[in-house]
């Protein structure tokens, strides 16, 4: 039997992928219709789901690790096949 490997929630997917396009929790909330708390909830969860980071905190914003970056790539461009 084959074993399923554990997959993050599509929540912290849509989460990290609209915050990564934004770089703002805020304007990924605003986005999604959920609190910006959540969003920084779901992509908490999902840095830990993966043991990377894949944002900088900044005082005034976000930045994209290196992986995080990569990440972001992957997801846009699974969301969009998703959409097709």
């Amino acid at each position: 039997m084959l074993s399923r490997r554990k997959l993050p929630s599509l929540n912290a997917l849509r989460a990290f992928e609209s915050a990564g396009r934004k770089l703002s929790f805020r304007a990924a909330a605003d986005e999604l219709g959920v609190t910006q708390g959540a969003i920084a909830q779901q992509v908490r969860a999902l840095e830990e789901h993966l043991g990377v980071t894949l944002f900088q905190r900044l005082p005034r914003g976000l930045a994209l690790t290196p992986e995080g970056a990569n990440y972001l790539v992957n997801m846009t461009h699974a969301f969009d096949i998703f959409t097709e």
